[in-house]
């Protein structure tokens, strides 16, 4: 991939969401469309995104029983995605099932520790060890399911990419050096994650909501 950077669309108007897609694709290598995305505007909106012609990731996070999520899977590859994300706290069988059902060209991902959770988090849900502890062993039962790889924070990448060299690892919530860190706890610049392994940098409001998109995006792709 030339271009590592997806732009995350989750906008709350279609034409929105088309016209800033149209603005920045020739800095983009890729677009994200989230849970918020899909709900508004379901299949329709997601064809309307591909007439763009940049790769479409639809970050779904499914987490169900496994024949839930493999039902799931079946039901969007007419939108042929490149990338569909399922949560890896779902369990090994799930992963499974998510990678059979998927289409044949769609890499299947597994969230491994939500970047707006931090060790005290997970803590209050029970889970010992710390956020970083926990995502490697989700990567390790990913990789072990036959996913295509996970999504983690940058503060996991490298070390997931020492244990995975092969593995699709993709980091949100990444803000440039200048940028305002939002509801991200766990967050690292758009460099750092792609020099410690990164094989997509999903971006979404320095760019969606900078004065000038163009410039924003300009200006993180001149960074890698």
């Amino acid at each position: 991939m030339s271009n590592p950077i997806y732009l995350a669309l989750d906008l709350p108007r279609l034409d929105a969401a088309v016209a800033l897609a149209q603005k920045v694709k020739g800095h983009v290598g890729g677009l994200k469309l989230g849970l918020e995305f899909f709900c508004a505007h379901g299949h329709h909106g997601v064809h309307e995104v591909a007439k763009i012609g940049l790769p479409i990731f639809l970050d779904l996070k499914l987490h169900d029983i496994p024949n839930t999520v493999a039902g799931a899977m079946q039901s969007i590859h007419v939108l042929e995605p490149a990338i569909v994300t399922v949560h890896a706290s779902g369990g090994r069988a799930m992963m499974e099932d998510a990678k059979a059902a998927a289409g044949e060209h769609c890499k299947v991902v597994a969230v491994t520790v939500l970047t707006s959770l931090n060790d005290a988090d997970l803590n209050g849900m029970g889970i010992a060890g710390s956020a970083h502890d926990q995502a490697l062993r989700l990567a390790d039962l990913a990789q072990e399911a036959g996913l295509d790889g996970i999504v983690c924070s940058g503060h996991e990448v490298a070390a997931i990419h020492q244990r995975w060299k092969k593995g699709y690892l993709i980091v949100p919530g990444l803000r440039p050096a200048d940028g305002k860190l939002g509801d991200q706890k766990r967050s690292v610049t758009p460099r750092a994650a792609r020099d410690a392994g990164a094989s997509v940098l999903v971006i979404g409001r320095p760019i969606s909501r900078a004065e000038d998109p163009v410039a924003a995006a300009r200006a993180i792709e001149a960074t890698l």
